[in-house]
């Protein structure tokens, strides 16, 4: 039996009579009355009895006449999910997140596109930016978010927006007493240094800062995020170079300062996705990302 037997049976059923049955499907009485044996001769069993005043339905075709209307809602509301889904309207998008990323510009793009999207489930997965490029090629995320990212040529990688490069001091540090900390302050300075990841990142472009420059890094610690490290500042086990975002930290006894470098300007977020990702909720969301970019800040 399919939706178009259904349809048909249930217009006969609520009519009572299938010449009014078939105005109202716009079809001739002869066909739908096949319809309808053919539909009992596939059932085994009678769904009408004939009478003068038209039809009335047997205790077989009352069962059915149960169930169908249920059938066709779902059938409907089948084909309009399909359609949402298929426009980037409803579904799911499960994005990769880090520590520091977090403090700022991502909540900001996943607030604007839930209330772009509202029916889009946004699920959040903290994850390095290795374990987020390979969770995108086994499509267990959409979109991750992060700094540094190396080419690959399967990932595509756009910018999110732009940081500067701020140093976190103790409030009792001698270099809190300046405007702004040039790299050579910080020459033999105990620094804490983060992510500690064997991928290159932002560890591994303060220390190449430092040699650029012809000092000394004093790594004092090495830790995984950003959280731990401003509390070791906080704490007084020595200074951090860091981004704009993590002064969103405001954690008793830290002060940030802008960072004079030749090399440590400023830093890019960034997302990356699957090159051929054709998802309409992908590109819903870039657009969201796109749109971001071009406010001014």
């Amino acid at each position: 039996m399919d939706l178009k037997q259904m349809r048909q049976f249930l217009a006969v059923a609520e009519e009572l009579n299938f010449s009014r049955a078939a105005q109202r499907l716009h079809m001739a009485q002869p066909p739908l009355t096949r319809q309808i044996h053919a539909l009992e001769d596939e059932l085994g069993v009678a769904l009408f009895v004939r009478t003068a005043r038209g039809a009335e339905l047997t205790d077989a075709g009352r069962a059915l006449l149960a169930e169908v209307p249920n059938i066709l809602a779902l059938s409907r509301r089948a084909a309009e999910q399909a359609q949402l889904a298929g426009m980037g309207l409803i579904g799911r998008l499960d994005v990769g997140i880090f520590s520091a990323g977090v403090l700022q510009a991502i909540p900001q793009l996943l607030a604007s596109f839930h209330a772009a999207r509202p029916q889009i489930k946004i699920g959040l997965h903290n994850l390095s930016k290795a374990q987020q490029i390979e969770a995108l090629r086994q499509r267990r995320i959409t979109v991750g978010f992060n700094r540094l990212v190396p080419e690959e040529e399967d990932i595509a990688v756009e910018t999110v927006l732009q940081e500067p490069f701020l140093v976190a001091l103790n409030e009792r540090h001698p270099l809190c007493r300046k405007d702004v900390v040039a790299l050579s302050d910080l020459d033999g300075e105990p620094m804490i240094l983060y992510p500690n990841a064997p991928i290159h990142g932002l560890a591994q472009e303060v220390a190449a800062a430092f040699a650029d420059e012809g000092l000394d890094l004093v790594a004092e610690q090495e830790v995984e995020d950003v959280v731990t490290c401003i509390a070791l500042v906080a704490s007084g086990f020595g200074a951090s170079i860091t981004t704009g975002s993590a002064a969103n930290l405001r954690l008793p006894g830290v002060v940030y300062r802008p960072l004079r470098s030749r090399r440590l300007k400023h830093i890019e977020l960034s997302c990356l996705y699957r090159r051929h990702d054709t998802s309409p909720i992908l590109q819903s969301f870039l657009e969201v990302v796109r749109a971001s970019r071009a406010v001014p800040r």
